[in-house]
């Protein structure tokens, strides 16, 4: 029985439009002390896991590589000819190892600080898995955060999934005390997955093994991936079985998904903001803020983003704009 990480690295985070676009998107930005998320998510785990495999996409496994070599560690590597969701991505995984091997899988956009309760909170995932669990990881909110999911628990038993909530809905669970943010990382045996996805979303598990038999050194048939139904694995499995369990975690997390939070994060870190908190992403040259409080300037060659930190949930707005109009400025 083999620990495998499994890491999901086809987002093109695009609520960090313009920083992160189709052919680099957020995870692969060296943003952090000169470290992106992606290599940041690799160390991390080499410490808990036996093995990786990197699940991506066409258009960046050529990133998720360079990286991988960069870090000199051995991998597998899957890559998806068209994208069908989280379901079908950690089916894969799932198919491509032993049965009875424990999966941890990850997002490779997430920041996390807290090396030894991650590593505590891992060890816990897996040994409930290998009770035949199903196990999601739950964050301590912080805030009445609107833009995550949410886990309501006793103990370790989850009692429901929550969508992203409005503000008030948000409120009301943090004074509640019996709900924490959904990670969106998971433990699991591999069997066990397989067996849950094939009862709830049986005609996701057909078309998903017959793309995977059917691969060519880990390379998905664009034909047959597109017979796979998209649909994540919160729906196809998480918010349906009876198998699952939480580990309430005490690392702190960001999934970085918005420039409000890479802002929190880099005013924490010690980058410098202005006496009305504007701060300036991506130039040396001075930009100057006048009337203004709180705000990003992103500068990038080809575009400029200036957004307040409270709205930054719409910078997605231009980018479905942008890919409404097939711009190039997506690329």
């Amino acid at each position: 029985m083999s620990v495998v990480h499994v890491l999901l690295s086809g987002g093109i985070g695009s609520r960090l439009w313009p920083l992160s676009r189709k052919q680099q998107p957020k995870q692969y930005l060296d943003l952090f002390n000169g470290q992106s998320l992606f290599g940041l998510t690799v160390q991390r785990n080499a410490k808990i896991a036996d093995e990786i495999i990197v699940v991506g996409n066409k258009d960046n496994a050529h990133l998720s590589e360079k990286a991988m070599i960069h870090g000199g560690l051995p991998y597998r590597s899957i890559v998806e000819a068209t994208p069908r969701n989280t379901a079908a991505a950690i089916a894969f995984a799932a198919f491509a190892v032993n049965t009875e091997d424990i999966l941890i899988v990850t997002p490779s956009d997430h920041m996390i600080s807290g090396d030894e309760a991650y590593e505590s909170a891992m060890k816990a995932g897996v040994a409930k898995a290998k009770e035949g669990f199903i196990v999601t990881f739950g964050i301590q909110p912080t805030r009445p955060e609107t833009g995550y999911g949410y886990i309501e628990f006793d103990g370790d038993k989850v009692k429901s999934f929550r969508e992203k909530p409005n503000q008030d809905t948000a409120e009301d669970f943090i004074e509640r005390g019996t709900f924490l943010w959904n990670s969106g990382m998971f433990c699991f045996q591999a069997s066990v997955f397989l067996e849950e996805l094939k009862k709830y979303e049986p005609s996701v598990y057909d078309a998903a093994k017959l793309a995977w038999e059917s691969a060519e050194e880990g390379k998905l048939n664009t034909e047959l991936s597109l017979q796979i139904p998209s649909i994540s694995v919160d729906y196809a499995v998480m918010e349906r079985s009876k198998k699952i369990r939480v580990v309430p975690t005490e690392f702190e997390w960001s999934d970085l998904g918005s420039f409000e939070a890479l802002y929190d994060y880099l005013v924490a870190s010690g980058y410098p903001k202005d006496e009305n908190g504007n701060i300036v992403i991506g130039t040396d040259k001075f930009a100057g803020f006048v009337g203004l409080k709180n705000t990003i300037f992103v500068h990038t060659k080809d575009a400029f983003l200036m957004v307040q930190k409270e709205k930054s949930q719409d910078v997605k707005k231009i980018y479905n704009m942008l890919e409404k109009h097939q711009s190039k400025l997506l690329d």
